[in-house]
């Protein structure tokens, strides 16, 4: 096995001109487990986590912020990320361990684009945009447009992906899973939950309920009818209920190893009542 290690994003995609078929990584925390278990052996890697670029944030004009794909969970669990996108935060204190969090990414989770990760729910919530360049051209995609399938998506092969922009929203906003146990553990089930008051819209995306990341846009739609999100401070129990119903309906489970179908529609109608109950509690 050969290993690359670039220091700017131009020597990055340099190395993955020479070497079409390497193997990009970020943090390492999901690929390494493959590579452990035997299931993934590939000859050429390419290892981002030296490139300053990539781990820094910003913010925007607009009002929105990027964060490089090289930016560690541990930095969006708390100071000002924590609170321009709150949700980001909960999924990044759900990410395994300490020393997880303090390798793996953002850019990891979209490169894996496993519909379990814990970041994607969040990034569907707020419709973010995923950038992407190569040596000839850089480009952006929605999220939406951007992961496929099971951990398949839009990325080239000559392509690094080197950023995400999130939207901020002016309203609630909160994340929670669930799983074999209360800590360390991949999602059985997730879902993430955010309120825009201008825009008096309401947003929620699922995880590991479906092939990709799941945004229950009739559920969504019906809730802005039954009730006004931008001055509404409580939200009765009925509503509640019927809210995660709909957004079960809209959910695609299967049976496997971590859970039953069954199970997984049951706790992404409980999850979803919960926090739409949190956003407006009283």
């Amino acid at each position: 096995m050969t290993v690359a290690i670039p220091l700017t994003i131009s020597e990055a995609l340099d190395a993955l001109s020479s070497n079409p078929d390497a193997r990009l990584i970020q943090g390492g925390t999901d690929m390494m487990v493959e590579i452990n278990f035997n299931h993934l052996k590939p000859h050429n890697i390419i290892a981002l986590r030296r490139i300053k670029e990539l781990r820094t944030w910003t913010k925007n004009t607009d009002g929105s912020i990027t964060i490089g794909a090289g930016v560690p969970y541990q930095e969006m669990e708390t100071g000002e990320l924590k609170q321009l996108v709150p949700a980001l935060a909960e999924a990044a204190r759900t990410v395994g361990s300490p020393q997880i969090r303090a390798a793996g990414t953002l850019g990891g989770n979209l490169g894996t684009c496993s519909p379990a990760g814990d970041g994607l729910p969040v990034l569907f919530a707020v419709d973010a945009v995923v950038h992407l360049q190569s040596n000839e051209v850089s480009r952006q995609l929605s999220i939406h447009d951007f992961m496929l399938g099971v951990k398949r998506n839009a990325r080239n092969a000559n392509e690094i992906i080197t950023a995400v922009t999130i939207p901020v929203l002016n309203g609630w906003q909160g994340y929670t899973k669930v799983g074999v146990r209360n800590a360390m553990v991949i999602s059985v089930a997730s879902a993430c939950l955010a309120v825009d008051k201008p825009t008096k819209s309401v947003r929620i995306a699922l995880g590991a309920v479906g092939p990709t990341i799941i945004r229950c846009r009739d559920a969504e739609s019906w809730l802005t009818q039954q009730f006004d999100l931008s001055t509404s401070t409580k939200i009765e129990l009925d509503l509640a209920k019927e809210f995660g119903r709909r957004v079960a309906l809209e959910s695609k489970p299967i049976d496997d190893h971590r859970s039953t179908a069954e199970y997984r529609r049951h706790a992404v109608s409980v999850l979803a009542q919960r926090l739409i109950t949190r956003a407006y509690p009283s």
